[in-house]
């Protein structure tokens, strides 16, 4: 019988959890019952309903348990894969720790959080380190030019430990894409520095609440705060004028230039999704996993109807 189709008053409860699952059986990736009970949309419900709810699940075959992880597949691999991204996770996040403290010395930038698989505690052995960056308002580009500059200057271009992948402005804190994916995206940022600006950024983007409401906020103590040294304090003041504006101007122009001719085979809707450029906002994500990760869980809810 499917589960979904019974007559029961915790149905849309118990269709919230598979939500839930379904949505990680895209990376194949377990989740702990705490886990499972922070990204569920349930709102409200106490964590002893939620175990009852679980344990039914389980029993009716809808859901499968390995150890401590639970997912919506009978597959045992998972479970021992996920133990290997945490491990190397560990290995990775005092470097990403490192890095970020780097990416703040930078001038007009105001906070660095840890994005993707990472900031989930996992790593493939093939991920990269994802920076979300929030950085002055009308410096984003030249801020973001920089980085790059020094990541083929002294980095050989590597991605490994230094991919700046997404930057907004501190006035447009507001994630413009409002999904199932942005709002994971969003609430699992790990703040590795600008503790200030990501209590504005979360505020900015309660929103996220609709989808996660059970998602506790992410511990902030360790970041660290916003600071100026010698050299980004001098640098700002020099950039501060016009020759500044001017500079952000021509970085913007000749990035999105360049993708342009890179991702010609992009229509409009796909460029400004994976590519969004504007003053405010860079996104450089060509591979679109957005709407990859969207569309196979639509298809996955789908089947389960």
């Amino acid at each position: 019988m499917n589960i979904l189709s019974a007559v029961s008053p915790l149905r849309e409860t118990k269709h919230a959890v598979l939500r839930a699952l379904w949505y990680f059986e895209i990376f194949q990736h377990p989740l702990t019952a705490a886990e499972l009970y922070a990204y569920s949309n349930c709102p409200g419900m106490a964590q002893e309903d939620f175990a009852e709810i679980l344990e039914t699940l389980l029993r009716e075959g809808a859901v499968f348990q390995f150890g401590a992880w639970y997912q919506s597949q009978n597959n045992p691999a998972w479970a021992p894969r996920r133990l290997d991204y945490n491990r190397r996770a560990e290995q990775f996040l005092p470097i990403a720790r490192r890095m970020a403290r780097l990416i703040g010395a930078f001038p007009f930038i105001r906070a660095v959080f840890v994005s993707g698989s990472l900031s989930k505690n996992c790593m493939a052995p093939d991920g990269d380190i994802d920076y979300f960056l929030i950085t002055e308002p009308g410096r984003l580009w030249l801020a973001r030019t920089l980085l790059v500059i020094f990541k083929k200057l002294f980095l050989f271009n590597s991605h490994k430990y230094f991919c700046v992948n997404y930057f907004i402005d501190t006035e447009h804190l507001e994630i413009e894409d409002k999904n199932l994916f942005t709002a994971t995206e969003t609430v699992t940022l790990l703040p590795l520095y600008g503790r200030d600006c990501y209590e504005r950024f979360t505020a900015a983007n309660h929103w996220a609440k609709d989808y996660l409401p059970n998602f506790p906020q992410r511990p902030k103590d360790e970041a660290i705060p916003h600071r100026y040294n010698t050299i980004k304090k001098a640098a700002e003041w020099l950039l501060s004028g016009r020759i500044g504006a001017w500079l952000d101007t021509m970085a913007m122009r000749g990035t999105v230039a360049y993708w342009r001719r890179k991702f010609k085979h992009f229509d409009e809707r796909t460029f400004d999704g994976a590519l969004r450029s504007r003053r405010y906002v860079s996104k450089h994500h060509p591979l679109y996993f957005q709407q990859k990760v969207m569309r196979a869980y639509a298809e996955r809810v789908e089947q389960a109807q």
